[in-house]
């Protein structure tokens, strides 16, 4: 899947009936209800429009298929028009599009109506591929229970709640009992650029490639592409900036840059590239 979801094709008559909202996510709870919980059991997400009578069908399947499940799969619907940052960001292109989400990253998918038995088959080979190697799911929970800090249950029920805030100040208390908390740390990174990403104007890129020299038009550019799930197209807008400033305006943007690095794992080939362009660049 490439591009951004195109659903020009979709404006016809609403369909009769409403899609069923039981599973339904936003972008205010995408995080939690998708990214967070894909560490335990796989999340499929079901893109659908209301004035798609197919792709409306199909959450209906999915929604039965999960009630009737033992909980080694949680199913996301997320409807299109509303949620488009999702769409774009998953790379959608067409409406229904259907995506299985693994330990935060995608793991399978396809587009378009499909019957039952091939759906309960795609199902299979999804909860297959990961048994075993998630923290969660059936046979997670048949171990013996770890008991939750109470501290990062109240962050993340803020995120439920939509609270940005909330969960940035209970991240924060944690870090101030315990400097040295890594999920601390990196969850805090998480909700400050979550937070940060959900006021962005939608044309960021294009007013940062207008205005090439625009620190702060560049930083909102490089938030909206790693939230489109475009590291590479962020870190090298920063780099170029990077080469064109100077003393505290380098430095600012230097800062930003490895900001940004922080969010994905340190091994990651686009952040281990990205590093030495940017070490190239200041010396």
């Amino acid at each position: 899947m490439s591009g951004a979801v195109d659903l020009s094709s979709l404006k016809q008559p609403a369909a009769a009936a409403d899609a069923p909202t039981g599973h339904a996510v936003t972008e205010a709870d995408f995080e939690t209800k998708v990214l967070r919980r894909s560490m335990q059991v796989p999340v499929v997400i079901v893109l659908y429009s209301q004035r798609s009578p197919g792709s409306v069908e199909l959450v209906k399947l999915f929604e039965r298929l999960v009630g009737e499940g033992d909980g080694s799969w949680d199913l996301a619907t997320v409807e299109a028009e509303p949620n488009m940052r999702i769409a774009q960001a998953l790379g959608v292109q067409g409406i229904p599009t259907v995506i299985a989400v693994a330990a935060g990253q995608p793991l399978a998918d396809f587009q378009g109506a499909q019957p039952e038995p091939q759906v309960k088959q795609w199902l299979a080979a999804v909860v297959d591929a990961v048994r075993g190697k998630l923290e969660g799911g059936v046979e997670g929970e048949q171990a013996a229970a770890v008991p939750e800090d109470p501290r990062f249950t109240a962050a993340e029920e803020a995120l439920d709640r939509g609270d940005i805030a909330g969960a940035e100040a209970a991240y924060e208390k944690i870090l101030a009992e315990e400097p040295a908390n890594a999920e601390a740390k990196a969850a805090l990174r998480q909700v400050r650029f979550f937070g940060r990403a959900q006021g962005l104007p939608a044309d960021a890129i294009a007013r940062a490639d207008a205005a090439p020299d625009d620190i702060d038009a560049a930083f909102a550019a490089a938030d909206m592409e790693c939230f489109n799930q475009e590291p590479e197209a962020a870190f090298t807008r920063l780099i170029n900036l990077i080469k064109r400033t100077a003393g505290d305006d380098r430095n600012r943007v230097r800062t930003r840059l490895v900001e940004l690095f922080e969010l994905y794992d340190t091994a990651d080939p686009v952040v281990v590239a990205a590093r030495r362009k940017l070490a190239t660049a200041l010396y």
